[in-house]
């Protein structure tokens, strides 16, 4: 039997047996993260986090998985003239959404095809496991941009793929395709282009097969001992973004990309 359901304008959730299938899809080729859509992420998070008869949930997008924040929102440009205190709150809409991913009790798998981009990385990185499509690839621009990485991502991938490759990926901001992804773990499995939902669900179909309380305690069990001190080194990571987002070399950055010129940093 199959039952869907809405949560906001873009997420579906549909239900299959043990195994819950969320799409989030804005009709676009970006699929970007709005301040509305981060929050309807975590809001979809929340209410599965009491749904006793799933065991598996497949995450996916629309024609990418998606291309990360989206810096055109009005509530993200708002960040600009808020106070430091509304910049704080505003700033904690990806973080939350990120962990209340982790905190689910079933297995969480992210399908992913074309382009995961920043936020996207954040998402990812937040389920279980990663299927992408052949042709997929990951990408963190923050740091070119004047950024950090926040969303309390970088301690969950070097829990995935170890400090050296996580410094790879976040400081350099280059592209990882997903033949290179899966050596390094950050993706589990490749497949055919457009298989990637298809792929993901095959394992979500193998683990409601097995018993649903074993299975629940064994990712909790493994899960804590995986990211333990994650907390205790990302607490501040949103204030660093804010600060670093109110630099000199920031407003450079984002200049530079729109006048397609190479940057001029100075540190300041």
């Amino acid at each position: 039997m199959t039952q869907d359901e809405k949560v906001g304008e873009f997420i579906t959730i549909e239900r299959v047996g043990r195994v819950a299938t969320v799409r989030f899809d804005r009709g676009d080729r970006v699929n970007a993260l709005s301040a509305r859509l981060l929050r309807d992420l975590a809001a979809t998070a929340r209410l599965l986090r009491d749904d006793v008869t799933t065991s598996a949930i497949v995450l996916t997008g629309g024609q990418a998985f998606t291309g990360g924040a989206d810096l055109t929102d009005p509530e993200m440009t708002k960040r600009a003239s808020a106070s430091l205190l509304e910049r704080r709150e505003m700033l904690r809409a990806g973080p939350d959404m990120c962990d209340a991913w982790e905190a689910l009790d079933q297995v969480t798998i992210a399908a992913i095809e074309g382009f995961c981009i920043g936020g996207g990385v954040a998402l990812a990185v937040a389920c279980d496991f990663r299927i992408a499509g052949r042709g997929a690839h990951f990408r963190l621009p923050e740091i070119p941009l004047g950024m950090n990485m926040s969303w309390h991502t970088q301690p969950r991938m070097v829990n995935l793929i170890g400090p050296s490759r996580t410094k790879q990926l976040t400081i350099f901001g280059e592209r990882v395709g997903a033949e290179q992804a899966e050596r390094w773990g950050l993706a589990d499995e490749i497949c055919d282009d457009g298989k990637a939902l298809e792929c993901a669900r095959r394992w979500a179909e193998k683990v409601a097969a097995m018993p649903p309380v074993s299975v629940r305690m064994a990712k909790r069990g493994i899960t804590q001992a995986a990211t333990a001190l994650n907390a205790a080194v990302t607490f501040m990571d949103a204030d660093q973004f804010a600060l670093a987002a109110t630099g000199e070399d920031s407003r450079e950055a984002i200049a530079a990309f729109l006048e397609k010129r190479p940057p001029n940093f100075t540190g300041r």
